[in-house]
């Protein structure tokens, strides 16, 4: 490919990473409209969310995989068709049930693009060369988390358009991907011999993933953490996982038929030998629970601990945008212009963990450009940390692993993503609910002297009601103002523990080794490592000793030409 050529195809693959950003933040804000209209409850509104990020982050490792075994253009395809496919089937959904079912579709084509879109470009620009295409994938990213929540409220709110159209919006956008991607892109296939689809390994690591996942999603809400229910699950999902390891090590391989056998396996335990993968790894688990489950909340924060709209919080959330724009722009530049990546790593590892202990310490008063810088700084360490991290890790792996190296970090940071939603969920709700206590308990007291005892404990049981049952619109003043600052109180304690997993990662990056960047793609990498097993330099290449050979043909034949023509004057 010519470097215009991976330019448009560069566009292509960040239209379809738009359009997958785009789906979850375009849905969020009309969930409520959503579970209306359909008849849903409670529960079911969580699973909207929870089916399609079960299914994206089960299904990256498997989609890794096949990377390094069929065409990459292929896959973004079959990831692209299959996540429009589900769009449209979740936008037609006559049930919850269907819509839980379909957004789960929704997710396995997700899982592929948050792989693929990453693992293709890794495959067209060699490491050092990828630095300066960090900022525009940091600037999809962050147009799709602000633009989706206004663009989802506009088309909610719109009479002649309503929530089906939040599944619908993204179908055109995917169309043109898939077009674009299609006429521009054009990656080689780099494989080893002899290797097979480890489908044990797959449905171990994906079970594993989603039991645990329904496990610390539900635990705390519909069952006890102590409960017989939360055992089970924590057990199975512990065993599966074992199993998984097992598997991957071929240590179940003489227990095995010989089409369960696990020859080339899914995840290559031998990754983790490499102390960088494993260094990467561990972080990427840290920064996903921080990330991932940070931002859920941020938005919690502002609406019902600070009572503005949806809109506005979406607005509120820009200094954090641009604050990760700029620096994954400039950090990435820099990268490319002097190959060093660990001091750009270990800033951003510093301003990530610094942003986080800010935003522990404020509260529902702090002033709003105060929570403004301390956004901006976060989203600073964040620009700075989030896809470079991954860089070290597609740098060390060779060309035929570079599909399975990049998509098992994605994966664990996925994963820590997912697992931070819901363990820090549970911790907030616990908080919340101290603190609502507290306040409906200091209100009767403030109420007693003018109601008299009976009247006051009456009004802290009904606010207490409401608040329980999450009815949020219909609050009486007294009631929303305890709501309000419980959560305005409440949402900084994630903060805390999020600056805590920000730390854990930052150790574990100061760690790595820092290896220079790469100048070659992998295609290249693979054929001068062939060339150096058959014994020949790079100067001795077929390509250059068939260009050596017609050059010196033409210097014999021009010598035989003059000799002719010297006889012929003789």
């Amino acid at each position: 490919m010519t470097h215009r050529q991976k330019i448009e195809a560069l566009v292509g693959l960040l239209l379809g990473m738009f359009v997958a950003f785009l789906s979850s933040t375009v849905v969020s804000i009309a969930l409520p409209e959503i579970i209306k209209g359909l008849h849903g409850t409670t529960d079911q509104y969580t699973w909207i969310v929870t089916a399609t990020l079960l299914a994206s982050t089960a299904t990256t490792p498997i989609w890794g995989k096949f990377s390094d075994l069929m065409s990459k253009k292929l896959l973004v395809q079959i990831s692209l068709t299959v996540f429009t496919l589900g769009s449209v089937l979740a936008g037609m959904s006559q049930s919850a049930g269907m819509l839980i079912a379909f957004r789960a579709v929704q997710g396995i084509g997700l899982g592929g693009l948050q792989a693929l879109v990453i693992i293709v470009i890794a495959s067209m620009f060699s490491p050092r060369e990828r630095g300066r295409y960090q900022g525009p994938i940091a600037a999809v990213m962050s147009i799709a988390t602000v633009g989706g929540p206004l663009l989802g409220g506009i088309i909610t709110d719109t009479s002649w358009l309503g929530w089906r159209w939040t599944f619908y919006v993204c179908v055109p956008l995917a169309i043109i991907a898939l077009v674009v991607i299609q006429r521009t892109l054009n990656v080689p296939t780099i494989r080893k011999p002899g290797v097979s689809i480890d489908y044990l390994g797959a449905t171990l690591i994906a079970g594993g993933v989603v039991v645990l996942l329904i496990w610390v999603t539900l635990a705390g809400k519909s069952f006890a953490w102590a409960s017989g229910t939360s055992v089970l699950l924590a057990g199975l999902g512990a065993i599966l996982l074992i199993l998984a390891v097992l598997a991957e090590g071929k240590l179940l391989n003489r227990f095995l038929p010989n089409f369960l056998k696990v020859h080339d396996p899914l995840i290559p335990l031998h990754l983790f030998r490499d102390r960088t993968t494993t260094l990467a790894t561990l972080a990427s688990v840290a920064v996903g629970v921080a990330l991932f489950g940070s931002a859920v909340f941020l938005g919690q924060y502002f609406q019902l601990g600070r009572g503005y709209s949806p809109t506005i919080a979406g607005l509120l959330t820009l200094p954090m945008v641009g604050g990760s724009l700029i620096f994954a722009t400039v950090s990435g530049g820099l990268i490319t212009k002097f190959g060093r990546w660990k001091i750009f790593l270990v800033t951003g590892g510093i301003l990530m963990t610094i942003g986080f202990a800010l935003l522990a310490t404020i509260n529902g008063h702090t002033n709003m450009l105060l929570v403004g810088l301390f956004l901006f700084i976060l989203g600073a360490g964040m620009g700075m940390t989030m896809q470079n991290l991954i860089l070290p890790v597609q740098n060390a792996a060779p060309a035929e692993s570079l599909g399975v190296a990049t998509s098992t970090v994605t994966f664990f940071r996925s994963l820590g993503g997912a697992a931070g939603v819901s363990v820090l969920g549970a911790v907030l709700a616990t908080h919340v609910k101290d603190l609502t206590v507290s306040g409906l308990t200091a209100m009767g007291h403030a109420l007693v002297p003018s109601l008299g005892a009976p009247g006051a404990m009456a009004k802290v049981a009904a606010c207490g009601k409401l608040l329980s049952a999450g009815i949020a619109g219909d609050l009486p003043s007294d009631c929303a103002a305890v709501q309000q600052t419980a959560f305005g109180d409440g949402v900084p304690t994630i903060f805390l523990i999020a600056a805590v997993m920000s730390a854990l990662a930052l150790v574990a990056i100061a760690f790595i080794k820092e290896v220079g960047l790469k100048t070659l793609t992998p295609l290249e990498e693979q054929q001068q490592a062939a060339e150096a097993m058959a014994g020949l330099s790079p100067e001795e290449s077929p390509e250059v000793v068939a260009a050596e050979g017609l050059m010196a043909a033409g210097v014999a034949k021009r010598h035989q030409t003059d000799s002719a023509a010297e006889v012929t004057r003789g």
